[in-house]
């Protein structure tokens, strides 16, 4: 139970701070810009992943669960067991945020879904999920999983997230979660495309685990 309340936790706060940051750059007239949206995902996840590390492994990402799992890193059930935690966290989260902020505020920023950028194609956008999941994905095995690692995983994790937003933010919302589409839809964003946001960022976890896995793991 302790491994689904750090997943329950950790996701929870990504959703709550990520989001909470999109309305806020509303609020101030884009204050924080692309830049601090960026940061305010990567600290929330540098801090949670540090903080759920020792107990669940701080996935907190249901792409990155199934990457675990496509590697044998995890077993089946567990893995559902995470993926249903992280969604419920990342639901309630939004669900909080809906309490705390003015529905202004998050209507304007459509609750901080994840979306594709104005001209922005289905095919660009599957390929841009894909490149920054593996960039995550691969980042968690090198600094987190693999046992040679020093243990500042989730520093790194933290900086891969903030790095992936600058880039893709503007072309996807970069998700690069399942989760932090999943709970921000459902309460009030719209589900439009929501396969893209399951499909694209399993895809490109699977791969930099495997990657990882296949060619930088000792043998």
């Amino acid at each position: 139970m302790s491994k689904l309340v750090a997943e329950f936790i950790g996701t929870f706060t990504l959703i709550f701070i990520g989001v909470g940051a999109i309305a806020a750059n509303h609020a101030t007239n884009g204050a924080l810009g692309l830049t601090g949206i960026a940061l305010a995902h990567g600290l929330a996840i540098a801090v949670m992943v540090s903080a759920t590390a020792a107990t669940s492994g701080g996935h907190l990402n249901p792409a990155v669960t199934v990457g675990a799992l496509a590697s044998g890193k995890i077993r089946g059930g567990t893995a559902l067991s995470y993926i249903v935690a992280q969604c419920l966290g990342a639901t309630f989260a939004a669900f909080l945020l809906k309490m705390a902020m003015p529905a202004s505020w998050l209507d304007a920023v459509n609750m901080g879904t994840p979306a594709l950028g104005d001209g922005v194609t289905i095919g660009q956008a599957f390929v841009m999920e894909v490149v920054m999941t593996f960039f995550l994905a691969f980042v968690v095995f090198g600094t987190a999983i693999d046992d040679r690692a020093h243990k500042v995983g989730g520093l790194f994790i933290g900086l891969t997230v903030a790095l992936d937003i600058m880039a893709g933010g503007p072309v996807t919302g970069a998700a690069m979660n399942p989760a932090r589409h999943f709970g921000p839809a459902l309460m009030g964003g719209g589900t439009q495309n929501m396969w893209l946001y399951w499909v694209a960022p399993i895809t490109g976890a699977s791969l930099g685990a495997l990657v990882y896995k296949h060619t930088l793991w000792p043998k």
